[in-house]
């Protein structure tokens, strides 16, 4: 058990240096969303909500958008919107990488940038742009749906 108790602390300790560090407090409820998503990437607000809701007791609803926002706007977390589903969020990773959606069941896997470095693609005309990301959403059937 104390080295689960340290691995715990220690990423308790990760979030509220990079929450500090964005020029938030380190909040229960911040912290319970940062370590939510680390275990469940790719988690709809609602998801989020009911996870922070068991550990802490009572949240808001408001309360966990409002933290999610602020955690997005602060770039900490990342909102990936996949068409006809509601916002889905992840930790940062500053990697640029991409997602690979199912159409059958909707789970969604990250998948590293498609060539070469950040922003992987560029457009045609960039209309005098810099661009510094690109983000692309790939469907298909996952192996498990695929399979039945």
């Amino acid at each position: 058990m104390p080295y689960t108790h340290c691995i715990i602390a220690c990423v308790n300790q990760d979030f509220r240096d990079q929450l500090r560090k964005a020029g938030l407090r380190a909040t229960k409820p911040r912290l319970a969303v940062l370590e939510e998503l680390q275990m469940h990437p790719h988690a709809s607000a609602d998801v989020v909500r009911r996870a922070v809701t068991e550990r802490l007791g009572a949240v808001s609803t408001q309360a966990i958008y409002d933290v999610l926002h602020t955690l997005t706007d602060k770039g900490l977390l990342h909102s990936v919107e996949p068409a006809g589903s509601v916002a889905l969020y992840e930790l940062s990773s500053n990697d640029n990488h991409h997602h690979l959606v199912c159409r059958n069941c909707a789970k969604v896997v990250d998948i590293p940038c498609a060539i070469g470095e950040a922003p992987c693609f560029s457009p045609d005309d960039d209309h005098g742009f810099l661009i510094d990301e690109a983000e692309v959403i790939f469907w298909g059937i996952c192996p498990e749906c695929a399979a039945q």
